[in-house]
């Protein structure tokens, strides 16, 4: 396997042009030219041990790494860099939960472009604060990305203000595919590239460069479940509006998506899976204790894909995007508990023991036995149904994974305990 630059089949390459949506190959190509001395060329580490857990041979394309810790730093900068000297005199406004916004508020203020950011007010706090830290004007609007939408663009016409789209906009996803062309780069051998899906910028712009480059190349979107736009407008055949729900992963969740990334995204992506919340956050854990790296949940959502199998891979070279990592310490830790609970390094039993002196500490000792860690323990004795002489008692444990968990719900069972699991 190769990770040279493929410089030879590249400019080989370079006459193959593929457009749609007024969007080219080529496009891409300036957008890079335009960027380059200015975003982080992130890197592309191989992972052994996610290559040994999935059978396949993984490599992360860290953009969680840029100055704002987002790959939508490319996106925006090409946007910004294709303004016409009036529009940059006036001013951009942009809506965004918080990446995209973060990407036009520091790039803005580096090229000396005011700029006003429309974030919904449940947006993740570290996001906001660092668009305020880069200086933009901020204004914290609607429950959702839609309605902060709405608003930036009544605020866009109103102040004559160019509007930058966060991913329906052809100079955005052109920023975006830098991406695809940097993978290409850096390994010429990938089989397979799972990537992120929220607006579709992002895999609009992958999918179409490297199909240009290698048609054989699968391209994977992956989304939450609980906002699945991609897939319902490909379903439908074209972007439909999802009812609003919370996930984890807030970065991609958008309630429709562009009518551009999906134009693009019916050409070139091969298919489009979703994952729950429980695998998001397992994914976080995995990639901040096996890999160090720190990623915010929409970023986590390919290693979630491919490590619970929703995908037919194997022995295959696969890159994954890790799109950001601009993720709360607060949510970390609430991702890190759910995830060590699906992973099941965390369980939370209930026993009820007869209610005399010396039985909680049996209990307690047969489960250190089992090689199991108490956290957490309380007692009740009124609630439940439970004769006068028992006592419910739940406990959280510390175990090592699912087999753990049933060997100690079977141990303490055929030692007479009442156990419930959860």
């Amino acid at each position: 396997m190769s990770n040279n630059g493929p410089a030879n089949n590249l400019a080989c390459r370079r006459s193959f042009i593929l457009t749609y949506s007024m969007l080219t190959f080529a496009d891409v190509e300036k957008a890079r030219e335009r960027i380059r001395d200015q975003i982080y060329l992130s890197p592309l580490p191989y992972s052994e041990t996610i290559s040994g857990m999935t059978g396949n041979r993984v490599f992360f394309k860290l953009d969680n790494l840029q100055i704002t810790g987002s790959f939508k730093e490319r996106g925006a900068l090409n946007r910004l860099l294709t303004l016409t000297k009036d529009q940059a005199r006036r001013g951009v406004i942009a809506a965004s939960a918080g990446n995209h916004g973060m990407a036009v508020a520091f790039h803005s203020r580096r090229l000396n472009i005011s700029s006003t950011i429309v974030i919904p007010v449940h947006a993740p706090l570290i996001k906001v604060g660092r668009v305020r830290l880069y200086g933009a004007q901020t204004l914290l609007h609607g429950t959702d990305y839609e309605a902060a939408f709405t608003e930036a663009q009544r605020l866009s016409q109103e102040k004559e203000l160019t509007f930058l789209h966060a991913f329906n906009d052809p100079a955005i996803i052109a920023g975006q595919g830098t991406v695809g062309l940097e993978l290409y780069e850096q390994n010429s051998d990938l089989d397979a590239v799972i990537v992120p899906v929220g607006g579709g910028g992002l895999i609009g712009g992958t999918a179409l460069v490297l199909k240009a480059l290698n048609p054989r190349i699968r391209i994977i979107g992956v989304q939450a479940e609980s906002i699945p736009s991609m897939k319902a407008a490909l379903e439908r055949g074209e972007p439909v509006k999802l009812p609003p729900a919370t996930t984890i992963a807030d970065g991609i969740a958008v309630r429709k998506v562009g009518e551009t990334p999906l134009a693009l995204v019916k050409q070139y992506v091969d298919e489009i899976v979703t994952v729950s919340e429980g695998e998001v956050a397992n994914a976080v854990l995995l990639l901040l204790e096996i890999e160090k790296t720190i990623a915010e949940g929409a970023a986590a959502v390919p290693l979630a894909a491919l490590i619970n199998k929703k995908l037919d891979l194997s022995n295959k070279n696969i890159a994954l995007i890790i799109s950001g990592g601009n993720i709360d310490v607060n949510l970390i830790s609430r991702i890190i508990e759910k995830g060590l609970i699906q992973d099941g390094r965390l369980s939370r039993f209930s026993a009820v023991i007869s209610d005399r002196p010396g039985n909680l500490a049996r209990l307690a000792q047969r489960i250190a036995d089992l090689g199991a860690n108490i956290l957490q323990i309380g007692q009740s004795r009124g609630f439940g149904q439970m004769a006068f002489d028992e006592t419910e008692v739940e406990l959280v444990l510390e175990t090592t994974g699912p087999a753990h968990i049933e060997r100690i719900r079977n141990e303490l069972s055929n030692q007479g305990f009442k156990i419930r699991t959860d």
